[in-house]
């Protein structure tokens, strides 16, 4: 039985609607308003168009040529057989019957659409009992595709190329004669493809060793390089003067709790005052290079053939049929590979195909538009805005309201070994300082040996860049620790204690790096991040990963989820991105990492100093990743 089902516009509107119960569509409003904002607006449609939440199951059909969508809401416990079928009729009894209003855009009318409606349900009902009745049987060893393979086809040869077979001219005789017996033994056309290249290999195998035995004697031979001399040990290792082997002489000291001395005229002091810059990738590829990248043959053989003649420019007037799956399979398939070659996990390129699939199925092309540049800007626009922040966050601003409230401005980083989480957390807490905000940072890290004397290390050196005596005799930075082995969230706790009566504006929160699988690490984590509240909860993930960057974040966020005792728990609020100028144009774990979260990302790391820190360029990293 069918609760719910709505036809509504791309803009909002509603033209028609059914419900079961008049107190019905109170209960299915949050989830198809969760339907429109996380699927239909974000451009996150799977190839299924179904959308489940809590124990309701909506079905969807979008119409691109007159912008609609199609929604039907029921019980999940319900096995409707009938709903894709019904989904289907109704899409093509409402475009039929108000076609001229909805290509009018004429969406104020009053739809008169109850009988055709009940019609339409009772033969989709009647279609399914009747599917029912209808025992299943299963499928012959002949109507299988494994019936169809033959052993010469799973057998593997070195050397086959798929790309060269296509391109192989076969001779009359070969079409003719299919198979040709040699020795008795079977061999048809690939193998007789296979022969003549092996034939061919070895002519020019040596006609390329004749030409080397001749230039073997012009060829000059290359100057010895000088190499370094090894260190003689005398006597069994043991070194003649165990002076000499000392290397920081005449050097500063290192010592950690000896003065750091460095110019407070420095040129990176009062580079970050404001918001931070965005992002710039060299992106100087030319558009219709990349066009044709994507191009289909089809498409490439219909341009050169356009080409040839003159009144050819005439052809394109003409209105095209609607775009179906089958024109843009060649296209998005391409595309796909182009995306995970660049990074992107192969889960979230399917589904970004897939979704580009079903906002452009059914839509008319322009007179001068081809299926590739038309499928390749759609995507354009979608990793746009599935990179676009869908919240503003503006640290600074909410750093200052906390400031009026009397309480810092609480930001804690968690993240998985080694991407980097203390060396960003210092750069931004220069940006902070930049900006005239003290910044208290927690030594949550009482796991990893030397995690306390980085910390300790960088705040010296934040200290000695941003003196006292420029700020009011006020410290600018200052680190609380409690050394190794103790409880993390208990540390977070006073550190926030702490900053409250000291007046700090903003606290870091360090935390050790753990493995998404270690389940007591993940729940000391949700712990720390229940007990204390923060503002804010950071992911902190390399650019160099690609499916990997999904493992991560799900079960980050699931975890916090399943750990916390809380209804709502806290889960990741952004994602700092770490180690971007490592990966030239292979930015797609950006997209692989706010695809799955839906979280923007606040940060992105990209050098070695304390200024280098920048904001994501949504445009700049599409860019570069259709590149």
């Amino acid at each position: 039985m069918l609760d719910l089902f709505t036809i509504f516009s791309k803009g909002g509107i509603v033209l028609w609607c059914f419900q079961s119960t008049s107190q019905i569509s109170q209960f299915f409003i949050p989830s198809v308003n969760s339907l429109i904002k996380t699927v239909i607006l974000q451009e996150r449609t799977s190839s299924n168009n179904n959308y489940e939440q809590d124990s309701l199951s909506l079905k969807y059909r979008l119409d691109n040529e007159f912008d609609l969508v199609f929604v039907i809401a029921f019980q999940k416990i319900l096995q409707l057989s009938y709903v894709d079928k019904f989904l289907d009729d109704i899409q093509l009894e409402f475009r039929d019957k108000y076609k001229n209003d909805l290509a009018r855009k004429n969406y104020f009318m009053e739809f008169e659409f109850s009988k055709n409606f009940k019609e339409v349900l009772k033969s989709a009902e009647e279609w399914g009992k009747a599917q029912a009745c209808i025992p299943k049987q299963m499928r012959s060893f002949n109507e299988s595709t494994k019936s169809k393979k033959t052993v010469a086809s799973m057998i593997e040869r070195k050397g086959d190329d798929k790309e060269n077979k296509k391109n192989v001219k076969i001779t009359d005789t070969q079409k003719n004669d299919k198979e040709v017996n040699h020795n008795g033994v079977s061999f048809n056309e690939e193998d007789l493809i296979t022969q003549n290249r092996l034939k061919m290999a070895q002519k020019m195998g040596a006609m390329n060793s004749n030409k080397l035995k001749k230039n073997k004697e012009k060829v000059p031979k290359p100057s010895p390089k000088a190499t370094k001399q090894p260190r003689t040990w005398p006597l069994g290792g043991a070194a003649k003067d165990i002076s000499s082997l000392d290397y920081t002489k005449d050097k500063p000291n290192n010592n950690a709790d000896s003065p750091i001395e460095i110019e407070t005229n420095n040129e990176i002091v009062g580079q970050m005052v404001g918001s931070i810059k965005d992002i710039e990738i060299d992106s100087d590829s030319d558009e219709e290079e990349s066009d044709e990248k994507f191009e289909t043959a089809a498409e490439r053989k219909k341009k050169n053939d356009s080409k040839k003649s003159v009144f050819s420019m005439f052809k394109g007037l003409v209105g095209r049929k609607n775009l179906t799956a089958t024109d843009m399979d060649p296209v998005l398939e391409k595309l796909k590979e182009h995306l995970v070659t660049k990074n992107v996990a192969i889960e979230i390129a399917t589904k970004l195909c897939d979704s580009v699939s079903s906002k452009l199925e059914g839509k008319v092309l322009g007179s001068f538009e081809s299926v590739a540049s038309t499928v390749k800007n759609t995507m354009i626009e979608s990793l746009v805005q599935i990179l676009s922040p869908k919240r503003r966050i503006d640290i600074l601003r909410d750093a200052m309201m906390a400031k009026k409230n009397d309480k810092p401005y609480v930001m804690a980083f968690c993240g998985v070994n080694g991407v980097g989480k203390s060396t960003n957390l210092a750069k931004i807490c220069f940006w902070l300082i930049e900006n005239n905000l003290r910044v208290l940072i927690a030594a949550c890290d009482t796991f990893r040996a030397g995690a306390v004397e980085q910390l300790r290390t960088h705040t010296k050196h934040l200290n000695a860049l941003h003196p006292a005596k420029k700020h009011n005799d006020q410290q600018m930075v200052q680190l609380y620790e409690k050394g190794y082995g103790k409880d993390a969230a208990g540390i977070a706790m006073e550190a926030i204690n702490h900053a409250k009566e000291a007046k700090y504006d903003i606290v870091l929160v360090d935390t050790a790096g753990r493995m998404q699988d270690n389940e007591p690490l993940m729940r000391a984590l949700t712990k720390l991040i229940k007990v204390n509240e923060p503002d804010m909860v950071l992911f902190v993930g390399e650019a160099l990963v690609g499916n990997e960057a999904v493992d991560q974040l799900v079960k980050f966020n699931q975890a916090l989820a399943d750990y916390s005792s809380s209804v709502t728990p806290h889960l990741i609020d952004g994602i700092v991105l770490t180690k971007f100028d490592t990966i030239d144009d292979k930015v797609g774990a950006a997209i692989s990492m706010t695809y799955i979260t839906g979280q923007p990302i606040v940060f992105v790391g990209t050098g070695q100093t304390y200024t280098d820190l920048k904001s994501l360029n949504a445009k700049a990293v599409v860019a570069a990743l259709m590149k």
